[in-house]
């Protein structure tokens, strides 16, 4: 999907104030795409909107369900039709064992797969009403199986993954698209607390370009650094026992 119609098409990016969504926000407007940015932060979000003409600031949390309702209808009231989605609002949270901290997990699953539920709500009647749109879904490299100190946000990130895939199955017949988007490690406020080895790193700049370019293509799974995910993908295919071995050796924080 491309801005270059008569009428530049209208993209949401949920989790805008910082990271990835705050370079995406940068990299789409500047390619000619009217960038609705959500977040709770509206500091941050204003502060993004007066970069670009072409970005707005609309705050709201991702964890309000109807307040994520009334978000879609303002957009859509001051912008027009929402072309696009990128649901990039996410935390992690690292695990640390053997204490056990069940609120960990908790607010990973309520932010995480529980925000992007409540952003699919308005969202999926009006694009498959219209019969067009495109939704894309962040994920991680880390939704492809464990890794330390992702017990929880792992988790969740698994879960976006098949609630995405099982979307494009469910929602091709309507004229939406989905796109599910993995990222590997991406130097932000949130990668900046993992004392483990962090292999492949890139910039938030970087991964805004990455993911812009697979959208635009109309890539259905946008995943980089493409060595790392492949190489993930690939010991993924081990033995469960051998992965778990392989895996906490090479990320041992000792």
């Amino acid at each position: 999907m491309t801005a270059q119609t008569a009428k530049p098409l209208c993209v949401w990016i949920t989790g805008a104030s910082l990271g990835i969504g705050a370079a995406l926000s940068t990299e789409l407007a500047a390619r000619g795409f009217v960038v609705a940015a959500t977040a709770r932060n509206e500091k941050a979000l204003a502060e993004l909107a007066d970069t670009a003409a072409n970005i707005h600031a609309f705050a709201g949390d991702i964890t309000d369900r109807s307040g994520m309702a009334a978000l879609v209808d303002t957009i859509e009231r001051d912008l027009g039709p929402i072309d696009m989605a990128v649901l990039n609002a996410g935390i992690y949270l690292p695990t640390n064992f053997p204490e056990f901290d069940a609120d960990l997990f908790d607010r990973s699953f309520a932010v995480n797969l529980g925000g992007t539920v409540n952003c699919l709500a308005p969202l999926v009647p009006l694009m498959s009403g219209r019969g067009r749109g495109r939704i894309a879904i962040v994920s991680s490299v880390a939704g492809y199986g464990g890794l330390p100190t992702s017990a929880a946000y792992g988790a969740t990130k698994a879960a976006l993954f098949n609630l995405g895939e099982s979307l494009a199955m469910d929602l091709a017949a309507h004229g939406v698209k989905v796109s599910m988007i993995a990222p590997g490690f991406v130097r932000t406020p949130a990668t900046d607390v993992n004392t483990f080895p962090m292999p492949f790193i890139i910039s938030a700049d970087d991964a805004a370009r990455r993911i812009a370019n697979g959208l635009e293509k109309g890539q259905a799974h946008i995943a980089f650094p493409k060595r790392f995910s492949y190489l993930l993908r690939l010991i993924n295919l081990l033995p469960r026992g051998l992965y778990t071995r392989l895996v906490g050796g090479a990320t041992s924080r000792n």
